[in-house]
């Protein structure tokens, strides 16, 4: 038995090689006439060619209802646009449409081909960079939360850095930067952003943008150019777009677990690196070579480091807390009230009075926490000493066991004034760290004394540095003693009159 082509070939050879004739050929090979005219004008099967378009009589007519509803969807939010089956539902009910809903599936379906748009490839040179951000679940201490992904890619060489953080906000934005510069060894001459509310302000005709302060002060910084992207034009930027992706299922998967978002970032970052040593499809040389390349094109990175920090200017209320980041920070109660400035970067918020730091915090990413340092709440504790056991801020404190010892005691043998010199005790923690206090009442015990006062002296003396005899450095507590020198004119005559 021959196959198709087969067939085809043996006749077309027996016919036109002279070997039989056409009549022949037919009654052996049992086809019709004009089949063999066909197979002796074409070297191969030209297959099947229709004359004209199939008729649609029943979906015809409705087809320009599809086309307008399909186009009044245009203008409305895709997750409110209509279905196939909505079409077709609307086609039965309003329009009495006969036919069954698999012609209405596929005329939606031939529109949408019809209307999708199609991109022009975009040339992409040596110097220029693109960023986005994602999203990826993260095991972190044994809680699985949704981290942003920070993407910065570089079209020409094709490399990519990825890093994680909690949530996407300036502080993450920034620091990505900030990273991603460095990774590189360089700065690209000209970045590509989307339109996040992070760098754009406000959008105004074209592409002109009004940039927030903390967009402008990294570019002020790093001196590269911005390029936004127009508005639902992300194919601006398809080169992150795609590789945010790539970096999801390949550095990502299976879902990682970690202590820290820090621990995860190192592992990403040694991800980034290896990644460099593939060779892509048209590219001639590795990535880490065609990075190389680009480097030349790059901005130098500047002296001075960056600070990826963002500013808020809270006034403490009258628990003296002061709110950044949706999060309440404990400040001195001496500063409730005041407006204050509040600085946040990736691992600490700092809280400023005019150029004095006055608190400072491990930065909280959760939303709607409070979070205290007992010591910003000794001073008004020690006017109110009856709050000790109730005092908000000081549930959780988790002091050494001397200090228990010492509370005790003072309890104990202090009728009514124990409590209130325990307090003075605590305060010595206002200058001075916990170990250093935690010592010098432990020392104060070991020796029978739990007068607060002792403690201080205890403590101030083990502060103190060694130095040499008669020197105040190291001693700034007598540098403003003054001793006047001594009269020896009573001792110079006796030395003159021999008596010595």
């Amino acid at each position: 038995m021959y196959t198709d082509m087969e067939q085809w070939t043996e006749v077309r050879r027996r016919v036109l090689a002279g070997e039989q004739s056409k009549r022949s050929v037919c009654l052996e090979f049992g086809i019709h006439w004009d089949t063999l005219v066909k197979m002796l004008e074409n070297a191969e099967p030209p297959g099947y060619r229709q004359r004209r378009p199939r008729g649609k009589p029943k979906i015809g007519p409705f087809l320009g209802i599809i086309d307008e509803i399909l186009r009044q969807d245009q203008q409305v939010h895709r997750k409110q646009r209509h279905t196939k089956k909505r079409i077709f539902e609307r086609l039965k009910k309003e329009y009495n449409y006969p036919g069954g809903y698999t012609a209405v599936k596929e005329a939606v379906r031939d529109w949408k081909r019809q209307h999708r748009e199609v991109f022009m490839p975009l040339s992409h040179p040596p110097g220029e960079a693109q960023v986005d951000f994602g999203q990826a679940r993260v095991i972190r201490d044994g809680d699985e939360i949704t981290a942003a992904m920070f993407v910065m890619t570089l079209p020409y060489s094709d490399a990519i850095f990825v890093c994680i953080y909690p949530r996407e906000c300036t502080e993450a934005f920034l620091d990505g930067h900030r990273r991603a510069f460095e990774f590189f060894g360089g700065v690209p001459k000209r970045i590509s952003y989307d339109n996040s509310r992070i760098a754009v302000k406000r959008i105004m005709c074209g592409r002109q943008r009004e940039l927030t302060d903390a967009f402008l002060r990294l570019q002020s910084h790093y001196l590269f150019a911005h390029h936004f992207c127009l508005v639902r034009r992300a194919n601006e930027k398809g080169h992150v777009e795609n590789l945010v992706g790539y970096a999801r299922r390949n550095f990502l998967v299976p879902i990682p677990r970690v202590s820290s978002i820090e621990e995860l970032n190192i592992r990403l970052e040694d991800d980034c690196r290896q990644d460099l040593q593939r060779t892509l499809r048209g590219k001639d040389g590795t990535k880490a070579r065609l990075l190389d390349q680009e480097r030349e094109q790059f901005l130098s990175l500047p002296d001075e480091a960056f600070e990826a920090r963002r500013v808020e200017t809270p006034t403490a209320n009258s628990l003296s807390l002061a709110r950044f980041d949706r999060n309440d920070y404990s400040v001195p109660t001496a500063y409730a009230y005041h407006q204050l400035t509040a600085i946040g970067s990736i691992e600490q918020v700092r809280i400023l009075f005019a150029d004095q730091v006055v608190a400072t915090h491990r930065r909280c990413w959760g939303r709607h926490r409070v979070i205290f340092d007992p010591v910003h709440y000794l001073a008004l504790l020690e006017r109110k000493p009856g709050a000790l056991d109730v005092a908000r801020p000081l549930e959780d404190w988790q002091l050494p066991d001397c200090f228990t010892v010492l509370r005790r005691r003072l309890e104990n043998e202090r009728d009514g004034d124990g409590t209130r010199e325990y307090i003075k005790v605590l305060r010595l923690l206002e200058s001075a760290t916990l170990r250093q206090v935690a010592d010098a009442v432990t020392y104060a015990l070991s020796i029978g004394t739990i007068d607060g006062d002792a403690i201080q002296l205890i403590l101030e003396h083990r502060r103190e540095q060694p130095c040499p005899l008669f020197q105040l450095d190291g001693r700034p507590h007598l540098a403003g003693v003054h001793v006047e020198s001594p009269d020896l004119y009573a001792y110079d005559e006796l030395l003159v009159g021999g008596a010595v």
